[in-house]
């Protein structure tokens, strides 16, 4: 009898998830734009995640996962390289890199796992060989509805390996000393990583030489340009207020923020201890300029400026030698931009640009 799967959503994950389907026999059907789903019973409903971890297991593959708020992709990206070094043949995926379902050959697979994927995915006690927990933070409240639910979903996480590892828990590791994780913020990132490692058998020596050849990925804190003693550093990818807050601890000495965007539900107030005594001033753009100025005003001085192109040139303009101007919204970009990518692209371009004025 023939078998049909419907996918909802027709993106990178979808056509993946749809190639892997229709190997195993499946008619495979498609619907777009579709704001709720209300699933029989009877009818099986697995993400992609699920799908794509269910297959490569068959083959044979060894699985590692990583979730948490901040620092998810970072984690992935090192734990990948470090098992290459070991000779091993490794792939990132899941929210970063590939869809699960469209890794290739590969001896290990380390998969970015986010709440969204969490929330359709049953897997057993065994499916990954080791998983971390990098933070709990508050993001995604616009999804979840609050911080339990988000933290019990990344929390579910642990009931899918049979070696657990909480970020929180750990010392940092000499291992990343001098690397991008030296620091008091991805500090714990840069220990978990070391647990997963040495979980799949990777000797100490080649995983410091990943940590040392470590090159971050773009709009992660990344340095743009230094013009007249002023430093401009993009972090377009701090999408919530916790990660706005590490961002403004990460940049050290007095810093000129560029903040705000489209909220994700979580409360600004929350960076007023970050912001306090680091922050000169706040230049906010987005749909929640006014809420953030607002939740900031007994701390920071704040100017609203609406859009990115007049935050850089006010902040460019006011800042002095020796500050660092800091891209680091706290909030999504999807009102004005089609990225959090594309976003920092543009503060980076504006940036250039207004050297060149002078």
């Amino acid at each position: 009898m023939a078998r049909t799967a419907l996918i909802l959503g027709r993106g990178k994950s979808g056509e993946a998830a749809a190639a892997e389907l229709r190997k195993a026999g499946y008619s495979v059907a498609f619907a777009e734009n579709v704001d709720l789903v209300v699933a029989s019973p009877g009818v099986p409903v697995k993400s992609e995640l699920q799908l794509g971890v269910e297959r490569l297991k068959a083959r044979g593959v060894k699985l590692l996962a990583v979730t948490g708020s901040k620092g998810k992709s970072s984690v992935v990206k090192l734990v990948a390289e470090a098992l290459g070094l070991a000779g091993r043949k490794a792939v990132a995926c899941g929210n970063y890199g590939l869809p699960v379902c469209a890794v290739g050959d590969c001896d290990w697979a380390v998969v970015e796992v986010s709440s969204f994927q969490l929330e359709t995915t049953a897997l057993g006690p065994d499916a990954f060989e080791a998983a971390a927990i990098l933070n709990l933070q508050d993001d995604h409240l616009d999804r979840h509805g609050s911080r339990a639910v988000y933290h019990a979903l990344k929390r579910r996480l642990l009931g899918m390996t049979p070696h657990g590892i909480l970020a929180e828990d750990l010392p940092p590791s000499p291992l990343a000393q001098g690397s991008y994780f030296d620091n008091p913020v991805l500090a714990a990132n840069g220990a978990a990583a070391v647990a997963l490692l040495r979980a799949a058998g990777v000797p100490d020596g080649t995983i410091r030489r990943a940590f040392a050849g470590f090159e971050p990925l773009p709009h992660r804190m990344c340095r743009v340009c230094e013009r007249e003693g002023v430093v401009y550093v993009d972090d377009s990818k701090a999408t919530s207020v916790a990660a706005l807050a590490a961002g403004v601890r990460m940049a050290g000495g007095r810093v000129r923020l560029i903040a705000g965007g489209l909220p994700k539900g979580d409360d600004p107030r929350a960076a007023c201890a970050a912001l306090a005594g680091r922050v000169e001033k706040a230049y906010l753009v987005g749909t929640c300029a006014a809420t953030f100025a607002a939740a900031w005003a007994g701390t920071i001085a704040c100017e609203v400026c609406g859009t990115l192109e007049k935050a850089v040139s006010a902040a460019r303009r006011e800042a002095c030698a020796g500050e660092t101007v800091l891209l680091s919204p706290g909030a999504a970009s999807f009102d004005q931009f089609n990225g959090f990518g594309e976003r920092g692209e543009r503060f980076a371009d504006l940036v250039q640009k207004e050297g060149k004025k002078t």
